[in-house]
């Protein structure tokens, strides 16, 4: 058996990071006086070579700028990119882009080192992992530039830290059942409406389609977004409530037992199938791609990436929540942000920037790429241009719906969720490679969680 989680702190790059970002004591000690010293020289230097490259660009003001994605959310973002800076031609920005793949460990050393781009894509929970105090980032409340009043309050709460609004909460998104059509037309069965829908194809599956098709397919981290909805529903408990994780050990075990049953019952691979696909993401499995994977639980602001992926005759349709025990319960948050960092010698021209792109004409460009837009301004724009509408916009209402408790932004902590290291993988892996006992587990993740809300 694998060894579980004890302590998962230990040994993780990002929280590495974080320590270096957030360490603290009196005034005056030699442990908390270097590194500002060292943070203010980062934060001069910076400016110096910002200001560098615009007396060589004829006095131009240079912005950075970074994101994470797809190609189609690079492609809109560079077109949008280009419109702005054909409008204001004393603007340069420059592009930096990619898959996530890597992207958190890329931004974290940026951060620890004062070399961030002016304006970067960011995920919500890092601003309690990078900024634990407020101050890591610009507060957007200073930037007249930006107009914070086109977002509903509680989303603008869900990224303020010590009174600083420390990002623009882009767009929300949810966990949303998804099931492929044509693959459950094959096996003569209806899409699922329930778990017993769900745990019945199994099966059926198997018998008439063959051992290498299942309903449903869900790596690690989505074996605990479904832990998740399935405690949620059943015991209509909030997860984590005041640093705790909400739940008894006999509680979680009843949890562990039902993601076993569907293993058992040929509803989704084992974590050593998925590995042995040889695919680091569901787009690149050809048992996704061709359909003999018929079914996920994913962010309704990444399903374009996923329904691109499927060849011609497949379709994804949205599913119904399973109520089998309860009330439905999907995991609910802020699904991105975009963050200035405090070094940047233009904070101002950055604020024109994201206001074009999340409050003006940018909007229309960049549609739908990371999800439905959060802005009330970009909303009415694209509900005016006919662009609010599809798979996107559909699951999203599906999923605003069916959330009714908050998630803590320490849930995609990287000490929790890092695929390599995180205790979430090393957990879901021991349940499915070793067949761990379900208290057992229910411990390790009480354990992890706790020791993340707690540090």
């Amino acid at each position: 058996m694998k060894k579980m989680v004890t302590k998962i702190l230990s040994g993780s790059l990002a929280a590495a990071m974080v320590m270096g970002l957030t360490a603290c004591g009196g005034s005056g000690t030699a442990a908390t006086e270097a590194p500002k010293a060292e943070a203010t020289k980062a934060a001069e230097t910076a400016k110096e070579t910002v200001a560098a490259a615009a007396a060589a660009n004829g006095g131009d003001v240079v912005l950075r700028m970074s994101w994470w994605g797809g190609d189609s959310r690079h492609n809109a973002t560079l077109k949008m990119l280009d419109e702005y800076m054909a409008a204001n031609p004393n603007i340069k920005v420059e592009s930096e882009y990619g898959a996530w793949s890597g992207w958190q460990d890329k931004i974290a050393t940026q951060i620890a080192g004062n070399s961030e781009p002016d304006l970067f894509q960011i995920n919500w929970n890092w601003l309690w992992q990078f900024s634990p105090d407020g101050t890591r980032f610009a507060d957007l409340k200073e930037l007249s530039d930006f107009d914070l009043s086109q977002y509903d309050q509680s989303l603008l709460d869900l990224m303020t830290i010590n009174g600083h609004v420390l990002g623009v909460p882009v767009s929300s998104t949810g966990r949303v059942f998804y099931w492929n059509k044509q693959t459950f037309e094959k096996a003569g069965l209806e899409v699922p409406k329930s778990f017993a829908d769900l745990l019945a194809a199994g099966p059926v599956f198997k018998e008439k389609l063959g051992d290498d098709y299942y309903p449903l397919t869900c790596g690690t981290y989505d074996l605990t977004i479904l832990l998740t909805y399935y405690m949620q529903e059943k015991y209509n408990k909030q997860w984590v409530v005041d640093g705790h994780l909400n739940y008894t050990v006999d509680e979680l075990a009843d949890g562990f037992d039902f993601l076993k049953s569907l293993e058992a019952n040929h509803v989704i691979p084992t974590q050593e199938k998925l590995t042995g696909d040889g695919a680091d993401s569901l787009d690149k499995n050809p048992n996704f791609i061709n359909g003999h994977y018929a079914g996920l639980v994913e962010w309704d602001s990444s399903i374009k990436k996923l329904t691109d992926a499927l060849e011609d005759g497949q379709e994804l349709v949205i599913g119904e929540y399973p109520a089998d025990y309860g009330t439905p319960a999907t995991v609910y948050k802020v699904s991105m942000g975009f963050a200035v960092s405090p070094n940047s010698a233009n904070k101002e021209e950055a604020a024109k920037l994201l206001q074009y792109m999340f409050n003006g004409d940018g909007v229309e460009t960049l549609a739908l790429e990371r999800g439905v837009p959060a802005s009330k301004a970009a909303q009415d724009k694209l509900s005016a241009s006919g662009a609010l509408q599809g798979l996107t916009y559909e699951a999203n209402k599906a999923a605003s719906e069916n959330a009714p408790f908050a998630l803590s932004p320490y849930y995609e902590d990287a000490a929790l969720k890092d695929s390599a290291e995180g205790a979430y993988q090393e957990i879901i892996n021991n349940m499915s490679y070793d067949g761990t006992d379900s208290k057992e587990l229910a411990q390790a993740l009480i354990d992890a969680v706790e020791e993340v809300e707690n540090k």
